[in-house]
């Protein structure tokens, strides 16, 4: 008789990229176009140091449009690490969809469970890492994003731009102490 393994407790925090972790630029998939947010460094490097697991997930349809490859989006998420690193923070583990309904290139152009406001990308994060939904939240700077936590089962807040940290602080608690997301501010 095998035994399912109870949820990992840790904290789960899902973060957008574009406009979230980086100025949205549009299309961003290589360094020269990629700009930290203000406070986006120091808001991870915040929940790492509160004890949160932190995600990226991530639509990137540039490449289903051509203007960068999977293996440009790759290196710009290594790099990204790195600086994340280099600050203090950690980012567990990345999801990005590639696909588009109307892409320029043939093979990138499907509908995806995991494009966003499809709730793919976290589900498959909370299965592989066996999170618990009710500890997630998930830091977005459009609506689709919201719609995407919300169909997870995961709770949502939109980032109305400006610095990240200041933002995020008061969003989370010290790993280890009782949940505090509520559906009420």
């Amino acid at each position: 008789m095998s035994s399912t393994p109870a949820p990992n407790p840790d904290p789960a925090l899902f973060l957008d990229r574009d406009g979230v972790i980086n100025i949205d630029h549009g299309y961003v998939g290589t360094r020269d176009r990629f700009e930290f947010i203000p406070g986006a460094r120091e808001a991870i490097a915040f929940a790492t140091a509160q004890g949160w697991r932190v995600f990226v997930v991530t639509n990137q349809s540039g490449i289903a449009r051509g203007h960068y490859t999977e293996a440009d989006v790759h290196a710009l998420h290594a790099w990204m690490i790195a600086e994340i690193a280099a600050a203090g923070g950690r980012i567990d583990d990345i999801r990005f969809c590639p696909f588009h309904p109307q892409a320029k290139l043939e093979k990138y152009r499907r509908i995806s469970d995991w494009r966003k406001p499809a709730p793919g990308m976290i589900l498959d994060i909370l299965r592989a890492w066996n999170l618990n939904p009710v500890n997630a939240l998930l830091i977005g700077d459009q609506t689709i994003d919201l719609q995407a936590a919300a169909a997870a089962g995961i709770r949502g807040e939109k980032f109305p731009g400006g610095d990240l940290e200041k933002f995020l602080r008061p969003l989370l608690w010290c790993a280890g102490q009782e949940s505090v997301i509520t559906d009420t501010p």
